[in-house]
């Protein structure tokens, strides 16, 4: 409580202080900016140039839902049990790192240009591009190899190729401010717009790679990770015509309209923010909802369902609760009385369904060709007595005691009558 005292005072002086500074130079600053920003940061609240304002406000969204998703990335990771979706959890935070960097290099064009200010641009704009498209590259690469082989590269491994990718990026950007700033001597804001698109383009091979691999992770065998990769197409898609659009624009667009020193900076934020939206809409949030999405569950099958396969009906079958030494012994008997081809001759119906075919007798398609197709009526009877059908009451798992199997008496009675 005894501090209190001393905040209150230094509020009071910084606040007199914010006042006087204020009241000197109120005609200088513009409208809008009535309390603490001085420049150079009147463009976070010109309401006369509005596109810093809305730029700003922008940004500032991406940054929170980034950030957010991030987290429940994180706080979700021990839920995810599939290898194949753990391994994708990486390259995503990694963009999601690189989008941070995206909106918050967006605010810089928002302030009035030094040659601290300048480098810090020239050094950041194709690196933090680098990372994104290194990180979509990578993704590519891991839904080729799911629908090849059915597995995927260790999270580790995808997320140091996508630093590597990167790191070529920096290295051209390093390059190019020593030859430009120290061995040339001229200023860091003092550049063509063409060189500092030159320098992007290993940014723009990275993304046209990233295209490729996403075409060719549409032509894998397994279809389960095929909205993945249509998703992942979608995003280098809209971010190939975004680069084509203010690269144009940046380079004939301002020279065209006149407005070539005056726009530079708007052209530059404004394809920061768009392009970290676009990451995150096509791609951080449907593949962070897929990665975290549960497996399905597998379902029990339906064996009350007459309208399934026979396949499935088969399956249902009683045949199989009869023992193999019975069903031997039956199908012996059945070939040496010879006396059961006659039943089913002249019968025309269909056979029965799966589920009811073992409470009628059935003779073999052997014992047919053996026994020419020829039965007494005594041997009809004989079988008819030696094999009573079922009654109604009778349950599935007590079928094999209602078959009546023949003895050895009735055998030697039939094989004298035969």
């Amino acid at each position: 409580m005894a501090s209190l005292p001393v905040l209150l005072l230094l509020l009071l002086t910084v606040a007199r202080g914010a006042t006087g500074q204020d009241s000197e130079n109120s005609e200088a600053l513009p409208r809008g900016c009535g309390w603490g920003l001085v420049r150079p940061y009147t463009l976070l609240c010109d309401l006369d140039s509005i596109w810093g304002v809305a730029v700003e406000s922008v940004a500032a969204g991406g940054v929170l839902t980034a950030l957010l998703l991030a987290l429940i990335l994180l706080c979700r990771l021990h839920h995810i049990s599939e290898a194949e979706k753990r391994s994708g959890v990486g390259p995503i935070l990694l963009l999601l790192l690189g989008v941070l960097g995206l909106f918050g290099l967006s605010f810089a064009y928002l302030i009035e240009q030094d040659e601290s200010l300048c480098l810090l641009r020239r050094a950041l704009w194709g690196l933090l591009f680098a990372v994104c498209f290194s990180c979509l590259l990578v993704q590519g690469v891991r839904l080729r190899r799911i629908g090849l082989e059915r597995r995927s590269p260790g999270g580790c491994a995808l997320t140091g190729l996508a630093l590597g990718l990167s790191a070529v990026q920096g290295i051209i950007a390093a390059e190019w401010l020593l030859l430009t700033v120290l061995r040339e001597g001229r200023g860091a804001c003092q550049y063509l717009p063409l060189d500092f698109s030159l320098a992007c383009s290993y940014v723009l091979v990275l993304l046209l790679a990233a295209l490729a691999a996403a075409s060719l992770a549409l032509c894998g065998k397994t279809h389960q990770w095929r909205c993945n990769a249509i998703w992942l197409l979608v995003t280098c898609l809209l971010s190939l015509l975004l680069w084509v659009a203010w690269v144009g624009f940046y380079l004939y667009g301002n020279a065209w309209l006149g407005r070539s020193p005056e726009w530079n900076d708007p052209a530059l934020a404004i394809a920061l923010v768009a392009q970290g939206w676009l990451l995150l809409i096509f791609h951080a949030i449907p593949e962070s909802h897929i990665c975290l999405r549960p497996p399905p569950q597998p379902t029990a099958p339906d064996y009350f369902d007459t309208s399934q396969n026979s396949t499935r009906m088969r399956e249902t079958s009683f045949d199989e609760d009869i023992p193999l030494s019975h069903r031997q012994f039956v199908e012996n008997q059945e070939i040496s009385t010879g006396g059961n081809a006659g039943l089913h001759s002249n019968n025309t119906a269909p056979r029965p369904s799966a589920p009811f075919r073992s409470n009628v007798y059935q003779p073999t398609e052997m014992t047919m060709i053996l026994n020419g197709g020829a039965v007494s009526t005594s041997s009809q009877s004989q079988v008819h007595a030696a094999y009573t059908p079922l009654s109604h009451s009778t349950t599935p798992t007590r079928l094999h005691a209602h078959l009546c199997v023949p003895d050895r008496t009735s055998l030697h009675t039939n094989e004298g009558e035969v």
